[in-house]
């Protein structure tokens, strides 16, 4: 690991002078990515700052039909919070089954979605539950946030404050997870709202993604049994010792099926 100054601020104007200051700064929003890369020297950051000083950027505010949560709320505090399992209880059952403990108390909302990694859960939920993400800058709608693998729409020094979710009618999440790293292979998450309904994947490709030909046989009729039939193309799908492309594909509409099924119990 490359030496690299620690700093830990109290306020998000704070950490955003720090930012903009240093072109070659880095946010910590609970590292378990960020800190496995600077052990293994993938990255250079001149200066680390620590995000998890600053209340005001942690906890659920409900509000009507959307529940706003905090960028550095960690996923152990979204899976036991009361608003959330009332109002959005797929999103806390999500939470629940992220990694392992050490990293359900460790990694944050914010971080996981600004990492963008091709398996992780939160990219899904965000997808499907028609997010909008909240910056210090604007407001970025979830379906031109995530652009690729590791890539969003985020500027270099724009900091997420939080992310707004739709309550929807119901939803569920389900996913094949590594047995190693509790990653999903693949992973669906389903939400149906009064006029229309969302589909996202993770896991199967190189960025999350919404499969629109799903959305629109399930609005027509929300049942397993409409997603029968579907072609999935895994062309561009990833292959590796997991699962190859192909298997992904049929995860796609195994998972797509059961969230369905376990939305409809919810």
């Amino acid at each position: 690991m490359h030496a690299f100054e620690y700093v830990r601020p109290h306020s998000l104007l704070e950490a955003k002078q720090l930012l903009t200051a240093d072109s070659e700064a880095t946010l910590l929003a609970g590292g378990m990515t960020l800190l496995p890369t600077l052990k293994m020297r993938l990255a250079e950051p001149s200066k680390l700052i620590d995000m998890a000083g600053i209340a005001e950027l942690s906890g659920v505010r409900g509000a009507g039909n959307t529940v706003e949560i905090g960028a550095m709320t960690t996923h152990a505090a979204v899976a036991r919070d009361t608003v959330l399992q009332t109002k959005l209880p797929a999103l806390a059952k999500l939470a629940a089954g992220i990694g392992d403990a050490q990293v359900r108390n460790r990694g944050t909302l914010g971080g996981s979605i600004a990492n963008s990694d091709p398996a992780a859960d939160y990219p899904a939920a965000v997808l499907a539950l028609n997010a909008t993400i909240v910056t210090d800058q604007r407001e970025i709608a979830a379906d031109t946030f995530f652009v690729d693998m590791f890539e969003t729409a985020l500027e270099p020094t724009e900091i997420i404050v939080a992310v707004r979710f739709e309550i929807p009618k119901r939803a569920a999440y389900q996913k094949l997870p590594s047995p190693a790293s509790r990653y999903a292979v693949v992973g669906v998450m389903v939400a149906e709202y009064d006029k229309t309904v969302r589909l996202a994947v993770t896991g199967a490709a190189s960025c999350v993604f919404r499969y629109e030909a799903m959305e629109h046989a399930l609005r027509h009729r929300f049942s397993p049994a409409a997603l029968e039939g579907i072609a999935v193309d895994s062309n561009t799908f990833n292959s590796d010792m997991h699962a190859s492309a192909e298997y992904r594909a049929h995860l796609v509409r195994v998972m797509a099926a059961r969230a369905v099924a376990a939305s409809a119990h919810d």
